[in-house]
């Protein structure tokens, strides 16, 4: 008699398609536990148990559908026999169930069982192990790829290791966080020591990792904006038939050399635009030097409003990042500066005062939402340091536990519509109050 029947390995095979992601860890995960349960189906001996098909799995796949295992042991028991194992299975059942509630992610149970019985959480430690040791393998993979990162397809495999971490490290037990499993420990040879502080240093990690992917994505949109600017620019320039369009062209590459020396000069992007700064200065310096002197006062209008045309457009579709409001406000000082360089007794003074009004209202009104965005994100940036430090140690009684989180609600609600930190704001606030509605 084989150990597996048919029966069972169908059932079994059925469950473990539906079991981890469909990556290369995924695949090699479920060819794992496969191997294993068709070396039970060619091994000659007693029909293997629920316990037995159990640990076969729960290593690799701690959520692994115990019906399928129960309903899987069933079927591979020899003809005859079902009323012998009838009160066995009810007591399996039972030890299975009880294992299950001790292992759900309540902290008023776990946290007992933990100090008391640890063996318990088996699963749960097993989780822990194997959702922390990919969660350091992604980290220690996006740092290096974003770290070291020679192009942007680097950037961009980085951003898949960040959210694979993101993903473990939101699958691991927070209320388990200092409750190190010796006992499991000692028999899996695990090395961590899985503290709070151990937790919140890796998020602060991919924290700081995901801010510079987000930089440096952010960075080569500028760079090629501003490269494509530049370039028709150039050829503006160089079609143009009077001095109007030659200022017009003048004030566009203006443009995209301001925006090519405010990318920063750490990212990829920020050195390929020094270079191409360094390469183009003194090819600008001789056009202004040739051109940029005819028909001084409407000129100067003219590339007033080349930048307030760069400015508007580059404020459309808000919320923006602090760093894009900043070049926005730039690009208005630069009309500003222009049109303040028409002297009263210039014929086109009037038109340039008029223009100057309307484009220091539009600076000012800049600054406040450049305000704004800096204020959210410093109250974001504080309210979710406060929920890591809450989920990491809730408080134990009902009350202080409501207040902390209506304290981080109230903090929340702070944060300012029309901003890039709003909408995160919001789905905190509701993912809060469902927990108080609990």
């Amino acid at each position: 008699m084989y150990r597996l029947n048919d029966s069972a390995f169908q059932i079994l095979r059925s469950e473990l398609l539906n079991c981890g992601s469909n990556n290369d860890i995924g695949r090699k995960e479920r060819q794992v536990v496969a191997k294993r349960f068709e070396k039970l189906r060619r091994e000659k001996g007693s029909p293997v148990t629920y316990e037995e098909l159990l640990l076969l799995v729960v290593d690799v796949f701690p959520d692994f559908n115990q019906k399928a295992i129960r309903k899987a042991a069933k079927a591979n028991q020899p003809p005859g026999v079902f009323s012998d194992l009838k009160w066995v299975a009810i007591v399996v059942a039972s030890i299975g169930g009880a294992i299950w509630l001790v292992n759900l992610p309540l902290p008023m149970i776990r946290k007992p069982v933990a100090e008391n019985a640890p063996f318990l959480l088996l699963p749960s430690y097993i989780g822990m192990d194997k959702s922390y040791r990919e969660a350091i393998d992604a980290i220690s993979q996006a740092d290096r790829l974003i770290n070291q990162a020679t192009s942007l397809e680097d950037i961009n495999q980085g951003g898949v290791h960040i959210k694979q971490a993101q993903r473990s490290l939101n699958n691991l037990p927070t209320q388990l966080l200092g409750y190190y499993p010796k006992a499991y420990c000692g028999l899996s040879e695990c090395t961590w020591q899985f503290t709070v502080d151990e937790f919140e240093t890796a998020r602060r990690q991919l924290a700081r990792i995901d801010a510079k992917a987000f930089q440096e994505i952010n960075a080569s949109k500028s760079l090629s904006s501003a490269e494509e600017t530049l370039q028709a620019a150039k050829q503006q320039y160089e079609n143009a038939k009077n001095a109007r369009d030659k200022q017009k062209a003048i004030a566009q590459m203006q443009t995209a050399m301001i925006t090519l020396a405010q990318i920063p000069r750490q990212t990829l992007a920020g050195k390929k635009a020094q270079t191409i700064i360094a390469v183009f200065k003194p090819d600008l310096a001789k056009i202004i030097a040739r051109d940029g002197k005819t028909g001084v006062s409407a000129n100067l209008i003219e590339a007033a409003k080349v930048f307030a045309m760069q400015a508007a457009q580059a404020s459309q579709n808000p919320p923006h990042p602090v760093y894009k409001w900043e070049q926005v406000e730039k690009l208005w000082l630069e009309a500003i500066k222009r049109l303040r360089n028409i002297d009263a007794t210039n014929p086109n003074y009037l038109e340039a005062q008029k223009l100057l009004a309307k484009y220091q209202s539009n600076q000012g009104i800049i600054q406040t939402r450049l305000q704004a965005e800096r204020e959210s994100q410093r109250i974001l940036t504080q309210a979710e340091a406060q929920i890591e430090r809450f989920i990491a140690n809730p408080p134990s009684e009902l009350n202080q536990y409501k207040a902390q989180l209506q304290t981080i609600i109230s903090k929340l609600k702070t944060v300012q519509s029309g901003t890039t930190s709003y909408k995160r704001a919001q789905e905190l606030i509701s993912s809060i109050q469902n927990q108080l509605k609990k």
